[in-house]
């Protein structure tokens, strides 16, 4: 078979292959199955904080578990964090097909071996070593997804790869229906919640598709060609050389902006939708498991939409207007979801709307990042603006827990923190318009004399 012949010839998929469609869907499941590991611990987190607590000898109560719950969110996204600064130069050394292979087996190891703790210290340091996979899966597959296909098919592609990723948290949301992580022995002697991090192993399958099928992307093999040579050419993979050339920072500090506005909002307010289900009074715990399963998942499918929403938007007017679109629907759907949600049919179509507003935005992460450094600090350059933004995002979960605690409201602290969003708008005033414009490089050198 010729992978290698076109698949159409018209429009966003002129030039496009097979083997192109291939490298979308992979590295899109390489994301995915990264969502669904952060989808099973959002759902097993209240869970494994209370057996956790409770085996070491501490008080557990509502307060205590929120905050030991968020305490567990910071160290993952600090981990997260971590991981895009270290496998970002990595993807651009040794290419991005081996750092998804390295990235993924940690974060579907890490994933298990929570399972197997007994104290929240072993805990939280498997959660900080899964954030570490998990952060450097981003940008080693987008990379390798804008620099493998053609440039009208490039928007597309990497907004589909993000899209798709909603996919994994469905699956999470969709396996806690059959695994409840609040039921005790559940198989044997193990709890739902261990289990279902057991199942979070399963995506470590993947590295053998990857290994047989992908090939690092040409504008990457060039560079690497380029280097071997011995031709001066600007180191790859250098975080000095990101911040040493006046554009290439500039367009860092852009995208850091950008990420922490979308980071704090989604770990810091949205992804505690499931403490939000809790707050509902005067039902059971089977009731109250139900929707929180439930609510994740239709949170999930507005996310879908949202990403295909700002996937649409980015094509037709541009990557600047669909942000402030987007970010004017975090902003006001949050604060409304928030504050408004007090009946279990509400549940059904506000996280829809919330998961609509909130993840539209990482579709554009996806999309605009790659778009703003050359293939040498690619890797990089959205791991940085990616991952880095975590450790200005990882307070937030605790942030929002003490704001509650003092105003004795839930849902006040999450509608006082929603307010990081304005934080995206200032960003758009410097952020450059990359619709239509290939893939920058470095402005060549003039020629000595």
């Amino acid at each position: 078979m010729n992978t290698d012949s076109p698949t159409n010839r018209s429009g966003i998929f002129e030039g496009v292959t097979l083997y192109h469609w291939v490298v979308v869907l992979i590295a899109a499941a390489g994301w995915l199955f990264d969502c669904m590991d952060q989808r099973i611990f959002v759902l097993a987190r209240e869970w494994a904080i209370k057996e956790l607590l409770a085996n070491t000898g501490e008080p557990v109560t509502a307060g205590r578990v929120d905050l030991f719950g968020s305490w567990a969110t910071t160290v993952m996204i600090l981990g997260w964090a971590t991981g895009g600064i270290l496998f970002g130069p990595i993807s651009d050394k040794i290419g991005r097909v081996k750092t998804m292979v390295i990235t993924l087996m940690i974060y579907s190891g890490f994933t298990g071996l929570c399972g197997l703790a007994h104290n929240w210290q072993s805990f939280m340091v498997y959660r900080f070593l899964t954030g570490l996979g998990i952060g450097g899966m981003f940008g080693a597959a987008t990379s390798l997804v804008a620099e493998s296909v053609p440039d009208g098919f490039r928007t597309f592609a990497l907004g589909l790869l993000q899209a798709l990723s909603a996919t994994g948290n469905m699956l999470g949301s969709a396996v806690s229906f059959l695994i409840q992580p609040g039921k005790e022995h559940f198989w044997g002697d193990w709890n739902g919640w261990r289990v279902l991090f057991f199942v979070g192993v399963l995506p470590a399958l993947l590295t053998i598709p990857i290994v047989l099928l992908l090939r690092e992307p040409e504008p990457w093999l060039e560079a690497k060609r380029r280097r071997e040579t011995g031709e001066q050419v600007p180191k790859m993979g250098s975080l000095y050389d990101l911040f040493d050339h006046p554009r290439w920072r500039k367009h860092a500090l852009i995208g850091l902006l950008l990420g922490v506005a979308g980071m704090a909002g989604l770990w810091g307010v949205g992804f505690f939708s499931p403490e939000l289900i809790s707050q509902l009074k005067g039902l059971s715990q089977e009731k109250l498991d139900h929707l929180r399963s439930a609510g994740t998942l239709l949170q999930d499918v507005g996310s879908l939409t949202g990403m295909l929403l700002f996937t649409w938007m980015a094509s037709k007017w541009g990557r600047r207007p669909a942000f402030a679109v987007s970010f004017a629907g975090c902003l006001v759907i949050t604060i409304f979801v928030f504050m408004c949600l007090r009946k279990p049919s509400h549940v059904y179509w506000m996280l829809p709307l919330l998961g609509m507003a909130q993840l539209s935005v990482f579709a554009g992460y996806s999309i605009y990042f790659p778009e703003l450094f050359p293939t040498r600090l690619r890797g990089t350059g959205v791991g940085f603006c990616y991952n880095t933004v975590r450790y200005l995002a990882a307070p937030t979960p605790v942030i929002r827990a003490q704001v509650a605690n003092f105003f004795g409201s839930f849902r006040t602290g999450a509608a006082i923190l929603s307010s990081i969003y304005l934080l995206g708008f200032l960003a758009l005033i410097w952020a450059p318009e990359t619709k239509d414009k290939p893939l920058p490089e470095d402005e060549p050198k003039p020629a000595t004399t």
